[in-house]
């Protein structure tokens, strides 16, 4: 039988984009996100979530957010975390362009890492180009899967 999992309290302080995430060994909910905007926190969520995945661990989230000047609970906690949200911001969006630019230079800092790994260290301009242009247009997981395919091609030097 499985053990009932707490409930998710409300996050402290004023209401924000807050995701909240369980430990099922301690039975506790910490802040593992927050910000003014929702992409950046569903970026996290699924971030962590697919590193503890890797690490066989399940994850339990709980997504709070202001509505109409107070906290709402709009994932529930009794479900395993969500798949990322987009993590680029909408059009229009009133979302700051420097976290655009914060995963575009992540993805991009993941991709060189591979490149290395491979045993590719002096790259061309051509490279560079080639390298920024994947990073602009490939998302987290796909850029990641790259980098697995190069750092295994290059013997995980």
């Amino acid at each position: 039988m499985e053990k009932q999992r707490s409930r998710c309290p409300r996050p402290p302080g004023e209401p924000r984009w807050v995701a909240m995430f369980h430990a099922g060994a301690q039975d506790t909910w910490t802040v593992g996100a927050e910000s003014p905007y929702r992409d950046p926190v569903l970026y996290a969520v699924g971030d962590m979530t697919w590193t503890a995945r890797a690490r066989g661990e399940e994850t339990t989230v709980a997504l709070w957010g202001p509505e109409d000047g107070v906290w709402r609970l709009f994932d529930s906690p009794s479900a395993t975390a969500p798949a990322p949200g987009p993590e680029r911001p909408a059009p229009g969006s009133s979302e700051p362009a420097r976290l655009a630019e914060r995963m575009t230079g992540r993805r991009h800092q993941v991709l060189l890492a591979g490149l290395g790994r491979a045993g590719l260290y002096d790259l061309t301009p051509e490279d560079g180009a080639a390298v920024r242009a994947l990073a602009e247009r490939l998302d987290e997981p796909t850029v990641r899967r790259v980098a697995h395919w190069l750092s295994a091609a290059g013997g995980g030097r």
